[in-house]
């Protein structure tokens, strides 16, 4: 079946297989640290609880057969050690059932974590890596053939999550239409990062210049992928380009990465083959039972894919939804609406109540809080807490399943919890009292930051949460 074989493809192939490992290695290495706090046994929103709330048919999970957070601790462990062994080639040489073994259990195990991580894992990349993850499964190892079906599929991937991403700016926030919303995003973003507040000191025209990029790219260059090549391969270069833009303007998780990965596979194989340092294995075997597997997943992808494109199509389109509980074809997209003014909850704790109480703040690693801090780098690691602490400085809803159970902790001195923050102001020992408090933040003008050496500007505008003591959450949490 040589037509289901495409040979200028295995270079291609290599840096998708190679940047998915990476990708899949910062995502457990991420659970692993994290996860206990917030969705183990005693965490912010435990596992179990959610486990008793669905059902298999809703979240498929190997959770679901036994959970504690030794097995937690556990599947992320077995996540990056297979993860690392593929992204150092081990994979490659491993028979085509083996390697399909071994992706199939990456998939498994981080599908796992995603369908009972709730609203810690709904972010649009978690999706993107599980389905990413899965097409791994179907591409063969380094002496086999590139399947053309599963490459394609490579393509249909990219060019949903880039055109998804499109239409939903357009028919969203009024100022994607009119071109400025990248005059707000810059400082107004989740979690900025150590460029982010030069790009937002950039000409009003720049930035008009930028948010129509990002028009041309998402919706009118985006097409080019499902042609032949080079016009693939040239679609594909320019959207690595835009891509490694918003990498280095911003920290969002690994979605930039691996959506960079997925762009970098689909250039020109003879482009990759000029520049990476491995050669093309010299023989290339193609088995009958493997292309016709290639051409079932194909057809079953087509299949699934009936609800995304009618969601892409729709009016009422929706981001980063799923029509499947395995999410094997998702819709994409982000930043349908762009915040203009930028709001921070800072946690403070005092270790004596009464009007002379000194109040001190937490700092987190990734958001915002001390004005002279320089927003730092975290991407493509992800930070869940601090992000989801943005949502709720948007909405206090965000925060209704586990914000006070978080103040709780941060009461109890829980060092799972602690290990989340940057620093606490009372170290290891128990505060008196925690307190949530909501300020406007922006960025500094270019004099105010040639005076104070600050990156930040920050008002006081009200007290979300507190005083609570540990005795105020218990009543609140029962």
């Amino acid at each position: 079946m040589d037509w289901a074989v495409d040979p200028g493809a295995w270079a291609g192939r290599l840096v998708f297989t190679r940047g998915l490992a990476l990708v899949y290695l910062l995502a457990f290495v991420a659970a692993l640290r994290q996860a206990p706090a917030l969705i183990g046994a005693h965490g912010l929103t435990p596992v179990p609880r959610f486990l008793r709330a669905t059902s298999w048919r809703t979240a498929p999970s190997l959770f679901r057969l036994r959970f504690s957070d030794r097995l937690l601790g556990a599947v992320c462990w077995t996540g990056i050690v297979l993860s690392a062994a593929a992204l150092v080639g081990v994979a490659d040489r491993l028979p085509i059932a083996g390697w399909m073994a071994l992706w199939a259990v990456l998939w498994a195990l981080y599908l796992s974590l995603v369908n009972v991580g709730q609203i810690w894992y709904g972010f649009g990349w978690e999706s993107l890596l599980v389905e990413a993850g899965f097409l791994a499964v179907f591409l063969g190892p380094a002496h086999v053939g590139p399947p053309l079906l599963g490459l394609w599929l490579v393509r249909w991937l990219l060019f949903r999550l880039e055109f998804g991403a499109g239409l939903i700016k357009m028919r969203g926030d009024r100022c994607w239409r009119d071109l400025t919303c990248l005059a707000y995003h810059h400082e107004t973003q989740p979690m900025p990062n150590p460029l982010s507040w030069w790009f937002h000191r950039l000409s009003p025209r720049l930035h008009r210049v930028e948010t129509l990029a990002n028009h041309v790219t998402q919706l009118v260059v985006v097409w080019g992928l499902l042609l032949p090549q080079p016009i693939c391969g040239i679609a594909a270069a320019v959207m690595v380009v835009t891509q490694g833009y918003l990498l280095i303007s911003g920290n969002f998780a690994w979605l930039n990465a691996l959506a960079l990965v997925l762009g970098l596979a689909l250039l020109d194989g003879r482009w990759l083959a000029a520049v990476l340092p491995v050669e093309r294995p010299a023989e290339l075997s193609s088995p009958t039972w493997f292309s016709v597997l290639g051409l079932v997943v194909a057809a079953g992808v087509a299949v699934l894919s009936i609800g995304p494109v009618r969601n892409m199509l729709s009016p009422r389109q929706q981001m980063n939804t799923s029509f499947d509980p395995f999410r094997l074809v998702n819709s994409y997209g982000a930043f349908g609406s762009v915040t203009k003014v930028r709001r921070e909850l800072l946690v403070e704790a005092t270790d004596s109540l009464g009007p002379d109480a000194e109040w001190r703040e937490y700092e987190f690693r990734g958001k915002p809080g001390d004005v002279h801090r320089r927003p730092p780098q975290w991407a493509p690691y992800h930070l869940r807490l601090d992000w989801l602490m943005w949502f709720v400085a948007l909405s206090p809803a965000y925060g209704r399943a586990w914000l006070v159970p978080f103040l709780r902790t941060l009461l109890e001195a829980d060092p799972a919890t602690l290990r989340l923050l940057r620093s606490a102001p009372f170290g290891a020992a128990r505060p008196a009292a925690v307190r949530v408090l909501l300020y406007r933040y922006r960025f500094t003008t270019r004099a105010e930051r040639r005076a104070t050496g600050a990156f930040w500007h920050r008002t006081y505008e009200r007290e979300l949460v507190g005083p609570l003591t540990s005795d105020d959450v218990a009543q609140r949490v029962r």
